[in-house]
């Protein structure tokens, strides 16, 4: 009768977890759990989800691992759902890890590229630790993820390291459940794993006892030395090399863009920057973004960051990071491996012959690299770490929607291009990938397409893209003839964008800035004031329409901009010592005949004007250059505001002017005040022009809830400032902290947007 009794008690519950938990150390710490409270059952990884069984006679046993499967997870899983099911018990002795079932429908996540962790840490600089110095030490808690794998489940067959065949040692740590290593799928050691290799500048192998020592002699001595890290290439020079610096931005092609930099360790960032504590806990994080950190002083040649008071900074994320700052330099030069706005480089024979005449040698390894993924970018605005750049550390980790729905893939923008992919709850953004229009970068988007529908199995219902009829990305989605597709507007998706990560379902004020978006009227948009959310919005606002002389290609020449903002505003072109020596002439004669002048509302373009018409910038090398060098100016938003107006352009409708604007810089440019002084003044007077025109919104829908999105709230000063003055009016701020604020959340807009269209909701921009 006991015995009955006994079985009567026993209760049996199935758990199905999704979310990032294989390859992240979840099955041991499972295990783990289930022995010290004495279950029968399993674990195991499938299609479906990590799938637990747990069996017990206590019910409060079975209650606290519920709770402990939250509360005690290893610090990279990240859990998105739970189900929990009882079934009938089975008789079992023990609790099992059993092997992966790869069949069904994927529902698991992959994991992000992490940063080495201590504990590997420890044991890289131990030695007397078998591992000592080896450049591929990993356990679960940190090393390559997603650039490595092929498919799913996660498992090592499925990866680039399916090659390497595991000595003795560490076949005992994988398959040990109570060891970090239990199961990690990179484990290796300098026995059995890969190995770093120098080429000389022809590709042709170095016969040297140690690579790595080689190339930190190189780079002692000002060499460029392009360096095979986990999700591609680095350029490298020594920071304090002024020669070297200089040589590699020429080779580079990269006239005038910041270099990021590594530093040792944090305390050799705290002697070049000033950082606060959520700009530390970024670049100690297992992400380890580069962080936009403000300098102290001018320590390193102003080829480094030309024109910027921010440094770019990361700590060595890699094993291979870690010992060439150990034993080199303390602070190394390190950029993206590629030539002017091609793609990063993953593959060692690519990388000879792609950066050949940059690179005057090359450390490479033979694990391979499946994904490109450069590192992220991120900048400390408002109270919080924002994104600048999303891609390794961070993608393709889920961003947790509010709703469930139907499968969507949307394609994104043409620059800053990142492709989105819905799966009920989870919204998953791809890496950075780049410039469409540049072909290297088109070719990676294509694969990046492909490979996380492949590994997340997912069919979409819908494909959405942006309305350009020109964007390559577009133009893919009309390609797909066995889909229906969406356009939508780009401002509606920066909007989407950033409503979706803010789990945010109600209407709210868009404030919407950014250099360009194709409009629904045909016309570049970038000035936008739109009241809605993801199915429908209004355009209540935008900037006052400014002819372009010479369409896109004036984007590089400020100067010429800024005559077209000069032509609309004044009757008479005024004389300015900014066109001495340009040929106005032409652009003149382009905007009086409406030749190739399309019409902007864009308030990127008129910080570019702002920034030529003060003499500060005539032509920029890289996107923003203008605004960046017009912020770095002010130094503070605490100027005089110039005269703004709003203008009613019909029912609820409002215009921006800028001329008032425009006719008191070139005032104080020709009275000689300082291109600080007008641009305190010029951002001063924006934000209360922005506050002017929400206020306006408020009044109109009685919304008091603001969504801020758009490459131009990258600007420190104008977001800070905005978001500021906002809050203390009462007012609710969504800005992002998971996706940039630039065109890097477009597709996370365009796919939630895409939802709403197989809802029967969409109405799109009235």
């Amino acid at each position: 009768m006991d015995r009955m009794a006994e079985v009567k008690t026993e209760k049996r519950l199935r758990f199905f977890i999704n979310g990032v938990v294989q390859g992240v150390g979840f099955r041991p710490f499972v295990f783990r759990l289930a022995k010290e409270a004495g279950f029968r059952g399993f674990i195991r990884n499938t299609s479906l989800g990590v799938c637990i069984e747990v069996q017990s006679g206590s019910a409060e046993k079975l209650g606290l691992f519920r709770r402990e499967l939250f509360e005690k997870a290893p610090p990279l899983a990240k859990i998105t759902s739970c189900e929990v099911t009882e079934i009938a018990v089975e008789e079992e002795s023990d609790f099992f890890i059993v092997p992966s079932d790869d069949t069904g429908a994927i529902q698991t996540m992959v994991s992000p590229d992490f940063g080495i962790c201590g504990d590997c840490r420890m044991e890289l600089l131990d030695v007397s630790n078998r591992r000592y110095a080896y450049s591929f030490i990993n356990c679960t808690n940190c090393g390559p993820r997603y650039t490595i794998i092929e498919r799913v489940p996660y498992d090592r067959p499925y990866t680039s390291m399916k090659q390497f065949t595991m000595c003795p040692d560490c076949e005992a740590e994988y398959r040990d459940p109570m060891n970090r290593r239990f199961h990690a799928q990179p484990n290796a050691c300098p026995d059995c794993g890969p190995v770093l290799d120098m080429l000389d500048q022809n590709g042709k192998t170095v016969d040297c006892i140690d690579p790595l020592e080689f190339a930190l002699d190189m780079l002692r001595k000002g060499s460029i030395v392009a360096v095979k890290g986990i999700g591609g290439f680095h350029l490298a020079v020594n920071a304090f090399d002024a020669a070297a610096v200089c040589r590699l931005r020429k080779r580079k092609r990269r006239e005038e863009k910041p270099f990021a930099l590594m530093v040792k360790d944090i305390e050799t960032a705290e002697r070049f920057c000033r950082i606060n504590d959520e700009e530390r806990r970024a670049l100690l994080s297992p992400q380890a973004p580069v962080v936009l950190l403000k300098q102290k002083e001018a320590f390193f040649s102003d080829d480094v960051a030309p024109g910027n008071d921010r440094l770019g900074i990361m700590l060595p994320y890699s094993p291979l990071h870690v010992v060439m700052m150990e034993r080199g330099p303390s602070v190394l030069v390190m950029t993206s491996a590629n030539c002017s706005d091609e793609p990063i480089v993953i593959e060692n024979s690519e990388a000879v012959e792609r950066l050949g005449g940059i690179a005057d040698g090359y450390l490479v390894h033979n694990r391979a690299i499946y994904l490109r993924c450069d590192d992220s970018v991120v900048v400390h605005m408002s109270g919080k770490i924002r994104p600048i750049r999303r891609s390794r550390g961070y993608a393709p980790s889920p961003i947790l929607l509010s709703a469930d729905g139907p499968p969507v893939f949307a394609a994104g923008a043409e620059i800053k291009n990142t492709v989105c992919l819905l799966k009920g709850k989870s919204a998953i953004v791809s890496q950075h990938i780049g410039d469409l229009k540049n072909y290297e970068a088109y070719s990676h988007f294509l694969k990046v397409s492909e490979h996380l529908q492949s590994i997340f199995q997912v069919s979409p219902e819908l494909l959405v893209c942006d309305m350009h009829p020109s964007y390559l990305s577009t133009r893919w989605v009309w390609e797909q003839n066995d889909l229906p597709y969406l356009q939508v507007q780009h401002h509606h998706a920066h909007l989407a964008s950033c409503l979706a990560e803010n789990r945010c379902d109600d209407p709210v004020i868009g404030l919407i800035l950014d250099g360009a978006g194709y409009g629904t009227d045909g016309t570049s948009w970038g000035g936008e004031v739109l009241i809605g959310d993801a199915a429908e919005v209004f355009r209540f606002a935008s900037f006052e329409p400014v002819p372009l002389p010479g369409g896109d290609a004036a984007v590089f020449h400020p100067w010429k901009v800024a005559v077209g903002y000069l032509s609309c505003c004044f009757d008479t072109f005024p004389e300015l010592a900014f066109l001495k020596g340009k040929d106005t002439s032409g652009v003149i004669q382009l905007l009086e005949k409406g030749i190739n002048s399309p019409l902007t509302t864009s308030c990127g373009r008129l910080f570019d004007a702002v920034a030529a018409i003060t003499g500060l910038r005539m032509d920029i090398s890289y996107e923003g250059q203008a605004a960046i060098e017009l912020m770095h100016a002010a130094g503070t938003v605490e100027g005089e505001p110039y005269s703004c107006e709003m203008v009613s352009t019909g029912p609820d409708r409002w215009m921006l002017s800028v001329s008032s604007l425009i006719h008191g810089i070139v005032n104080d440019v020709r009275s000689g005040r300082s291109v600080s002084s007008i641009s305190r003044n010029f951002h001063a007077s924006l934000v209360v022009l922005l506050l002017t025109v929400i206020e306006k919104a408020t009044a109109f829908s009685g919304i008091r809830k603001v969504a801020l999105s758009g490459g131009v709230f990258q600007n420190i000063l104008l977001f800070d400032a905005l978001v500021s003055k906002l809050e203390k009016k009462g007012y609710t701020v969504l800005a992002h902290t998971q996706v940039p604020c630039n065109d890097g959340g477009i597709s996370l807009g365009q796919a939630v947007i895409g939802r709403e269209y197989l809802k029967g909701k969409y109405k799109g921009i009235m």
